[in-house]
């Protein structure tokens, strides 16, 4: 199954501190025989060894010869070991609750009770809720709900433009920024009308509709229609007056000029002296003969259409002069029209700036927003966003809003945290900040950022700023900056009444042990831990602080204790760290191949060298492997479930053959399983540009709309992919997705029969092994067993190791649980990562087994709710329901599940506590507001409230 979840760490950049020198010092690993000194000391000493062997004409060329290492380890003995006083955990950039399951119920109630006018606010903020959270899916999902109850032009720009972005086609090799995808809910057309139609979101865009003819064609203004269609024909006697302009004259009907506007018909007909004479002088109002010529002619026809882009600017500043909407609106829309690439938004969003030109700086706005982020780097683009002149003219013109700059932050953030223009937006987003949630967050984000750029005055500032509006998580910011001044017992101070003042919760534990020391700090690291298992700072201390004590292999088993759940470059680099200290390069070469996997552009040691100069240096250390042989290897690491063994091997394939979109392809398929969703898309946009075919690229395209929400776009591109070329993967791809959208008997059936097409052809061993077990799961969703156990036995035979588990629900639907609970033995025993294997192990056992794998599962990924909900409910069982409520609440503190959360709601109920099942209802169905079995108890729950 592909998984969606996104990986969270702090940043490769503040992970350690070196001697910068090369020397010793008298802090940390320095002076009285630290651990450092000695290790410096020992690699050395393996130099000079090393060097003597040499100079006698010992020259051993074997792949891993002691002169190879000693080039190694002359390399890097400079950068030192990492120090545990210079590392520290990231403050998060996003909104942090100190009670979640209240924030999510809140705003699930809020939006019960508001208009469709405030809906997609609503969703906004739920975004910025839910930014903070591990899994993707919640984000965008909400990004899409926001754009689906868009009422405005200037919330439908933005928000496709978001869903673009979010989706990052600016890195899609031939795709312009203003290419349509068929879908309403991102086309650049469908954004530029107006009205609330979240029925149409899921339609196809009006792009790709029948075209119309040109005397049918209407432009949708709002509300209103201007048809271009209307023709008049007048003969000279019709005209009745004449506007002068220099010594040309303009003839004009008075009555139709008048209607252009009040302005005109109080000219025209209300005693000013104009409307005595039949020609009146126009020269003083800034507009050619020619442009009153064609405002003669839209006073007939209505239309611009006929008239040069020139003209219609002409038109549109004397519709603007004159109040003249009818006309303006016209104009608007037809200059909108013009604006497809930069250059025609650059060009025209000055004009309609100026003229205030609500859908033609739309239209501009929307090419700029698309082009994100490489429009920013454009002066007048950054200008224009950045300048407080830029935002009051925007917001003259109706496109300035907290949406807009919220996004535009978003954007900066991930392109340079500390850059001037990230300050400069968060600046305006700040001024733009009306209620409570946007305070915290633009506040929050402003003394984060000025935190990363060392200006810890005003990152305080800011900080106590978001703490007025609400926000207690930027407490953690005022201690932190307040360290960084030199006032350490005040920040102490500062976290000891959070704690003393709130819930407890891991980050907390985690802030204050930064201002202590000794065994205080160690109990408040352990204690964070205890209650969030998935902070990954704790971890990286103890283990540092193990190898200052020379125990570099009790520090590797406690940085794989994070790393076997939640893979992240900054752990990875420190692993890679001490596995060189130990010697063992093959295992530091995977490691550092793994993390530029997920980030190319990491630089390790304290940014001092970049990961791919380590790579070549580890590379001269181990046995060097052609292409065959990586094929090998990478079966070998697939097949043991060794998913970071699997992405090394993958990385050397692709520095071999850089263009290969096949391996590509297979890089995303793991980082999905290890729950990078991120780099797993870049991956995947990677392989769709290298892609050598029609059929091939749209494969991948499929995957991306699929891994993004889009199911039917994705299997009409497998489905066209079939048509160019019957291939294994177009099927697979196809089979997929309507597995997954899919459940019932005639769509198993037919999912059956593509996966049949798909391994009648051509692939290799491993993406067999995928679809033969997919192909024996659905066997078993329509009771064919004994064909689910064939297929699994071939899965099995090519060594696709997962197949077991499989086996194992066939062997327990057909009530042969010894044999059940074997083959998941069989699957622990091979796995390199088996926490799920532990898991499922427990449905096939007694109580006690069960509780033994259950606390295992748990041990190796405290990520799994299952062994929480198991407890939970033996405890129930047992009627120790305080005990069964503890248990889900110390783990929904740091993983809101919906499940964890309907079952708790459901033990609520059961003890008759109405409050807490409303509570816990509503916060599940914030996150899934669909999910039925919640609405029924939530209805239940209320009307028994009522009651």
């Amino acid at each position: 199954m592909r998984s969606l979840n996104m990986i969270e760490g702090c940043k490769g950049t503040q992970i350690y501190a070196f001697n910068q020198s090369g020397k010793t010092t008298t802090n940390g690993y320095g002076g009285g025989g630290g651990v450092g000194e000695k290790f410096l000391q020992h690699l050395h000493e393996r130099v000079s060894s090393v060097r003597s062997k040499s100079n006698r004409n010992y020259q051993a060329m074997q792949p891993k010869d002691n002169v190879k290492s000693a080039v190694l380890v002359e390399a890097l003995a400079s950068y030192g070991l990492p120090q545990t006083d210079f590392i520290e955990p990231q403050i998060e950039s996003y909104l942090k609750s100190v009670n979640f399951v209240e924030t999510l119920a809140d705003v699930y109630r809020r939006m019960e009770g508001c208009s469709k006018f405030e809906i997609s606010g609503m969703y906004l903020e739920q975004c910025a809720i839910f930014k903070g959270l591990s899994d993707p899916k919640l984000f965008r999902k909400c990004l899409k709900s926001g754009r689906e109850h868009a009422v405005d032009v200037h919330s439908k720009v933005v928000l496709s433009a978001w869903l673009r972005f979010d989706r990052r086609e600016d890195e899609l090799i031939g795709v312009s920024a203003m290419d349509c995808c068929g879908r309403s809910i991102e086309c650049p057309r469908s954004s530029l009308v107006s009205g609330y139609n979240p029925e149409l979101a899921t339609d196809p865009c009006l792009c790709h509709q029948r075209p119309v003819q040109d005397e049918d064609t209407e432009v949708y203004i709002g509300d209103e229609e201007c048809s271009t269609s209307i023709s008049h024909d007048y003969e000279e006697e019709d005209y009745d007056m004449s506007f002068c302009m220099g010594e040309e004259e303009i003839r004009c009907r008075r009555f139709n000029m008048a209607s252009l506007s009040r302005p005109f018909e109080v000219m025209l007909y209300d005693g000013f002296m104009e409307s005595r004479r039949e020609k009146i002088n126009f020269s003083q109002n800034g507009i050619s003969a020619n442009g009153m010529k064609a405002a003669e002619m839209f006073s007939r026809t209505k239309s611009v259409e006929s008239f040069d882009p020139d003209t219609v600017l002409e038109l549109l500043s004397l519709a603007n002069k004159f109040c003249c909407n009818e006309m303006k609106s016209a104009c608007d829309a037809y200059l909108a029209s013009l604006v497809f690439d930069m250059d025609s938004a650059m060009l025209l969003i000055e004009y309609g700036l100026e003229e205030t030109a609500y859908v033609l700086v739309a239209a501009c706005l929307q090419v700029l927003l698309r082009e994100l982020p490489n429009s920013m780097h454009n002066p007048n683009v950054s200008r224009l966003f950045c300048s407080s002149e830029g935002k009051d003219r925007l917001a003259s013109a109706g496109h300035a809003s907290f949406l807009l700059y919220y996004f535009l932050t978003r954007t900066a953030m991930e392109e340079d945290m500390k850059s001037n223009t990230t300050v400069m937006l968060l600046e305006r987003l700040g001024e733009f900040s009306s209620i409570g949630w946007q305070k915290q967050l633009a506040f929050h984000q402003l003394g984060c950022v000025m935190l990363e750029r060392k200006e810890y005055k005003d990152a305080q500032k800011w900080f106590e700023a978001a703490v007025e509006a609400g926000h207690v998580y930027s407490l953690a910011g005022i201690a932190r900056a307040k360290y960084k001044r030199g006032h350490m017992y005040k920040a102490y101070k500062l976290m000891n009444s959070v704690i003393s003042d709130c819930t407890p919760s891991g980050w907390m534990y985690q802030e204050r042990s930064l201002y202590c020391h000794g065994k205080e700090k160690m109990m408040d690291l352990s204690t964070a831990t205890e209650l969030d298992p998935t902070l990954s700072y704790p971890y990286k201390f103890r283990a540092m602080s193990m190898v200052e004590e020379n125990r570099t292999e009790a520090a590797i088993s406690e940085i794989d204790k994070i790393i076997g759940f939640k893979v992240s470059p900054d752990c990875l680099e420190l692993r890679a760290w001490f596995l060189i200290a130990l010697e063992d390069y093959e295992g530091a070469l995977r490691d550092v191949r793994a993390l530029l996997t997920l980030d190319p552009q990491y630089v390790m040691f304290h940014g001092k060298l970049q990961g791919d100069k380590l790579v070549e240096l580890l590379r001269h250390t181990v046995q060097q492997r052609n292409q065959a042989d990586c094929w090998m290897q990478l079966y070998d690491r697939w097949s043991s479930v060794d998913d970071i063994g699997s992405l090394g091997v993958v990385h050397h394939m692709l520095a071999n053959d850089p263009g290969k979109s096949l391996l590509l392809f297979r890089q995303s398929l793991l980082l999905l399983r290890l729950n990078s969703h991120r780099a797993a898309m870049r991956s995947l946009r990677e392989a769709r540009n290298q892609a050598t075919s029609e059929h091939e690229r749209l494969v991948y395209e499929g995957w991306i709309l699929y891994d993004t929400g889009y199911r039917e776009e994705a299997i009409s591109k497998a489905e066209e992919s079939i048509s160019i070329q019957r291939s294994f993967e177009a099927f697979f791809l196809k089979a997929y997705v309507l597995s997954e959208t899919n459940s019932d008997s005639e769509s198993s059936l037919y999912v059956i029969q593509l996966l049949e097409e798909a391994l009648r052809c051509p692939s290799d061993g491993l993406r067999k092994g995928q679809a033969l077990s997919n192909l024996a799961s659905i066997y078993v969703d329509v009771d064919k067993l004994d064909s689910a156990i064939d297929c699994y036995v071939n899965a099995l035979t090519i060594k696709h190791t997962r197949a077991h588990q499989g086996l194992a629900r066939v062997y327990h639907l057909k009530n042969q649980r010894k044999a059940a609970y074997d083959e998941m033995t069989k699957l622990i025993e091979k796995a390199s990562y088996n926490a799920s294997a532990y898991e499922k192990r427990s449905e096939y056992c007694d109580r006690e087994l069960a509780k033994s794998d259950l606390t295992m599962a748990t041990k190796l990924d405290p990520l799994r709710t299952y062994p929480y909900r198991y407890k939970a409910a033996v405890l129930m069982d047992d009627h120790k329901e305080s005990e069964a409520i503890s248990e889900l609440t110390k783990v929904i503190a740091f993983k809101p599940d919906l499940h964890l959360l309907h079952l708790r709601a459901a033990f609520h109920d059961s003890m008759n506590e109405p409050t807490s099942t409303i509570r816990d209802c509503a916060a599940a169905l914030c996150l899934d507001s669909s999910h039925a079995d919640t609405l029924e108890l939530y209805s239940k729950a209320r009307q028994r409230s009522n009651e």
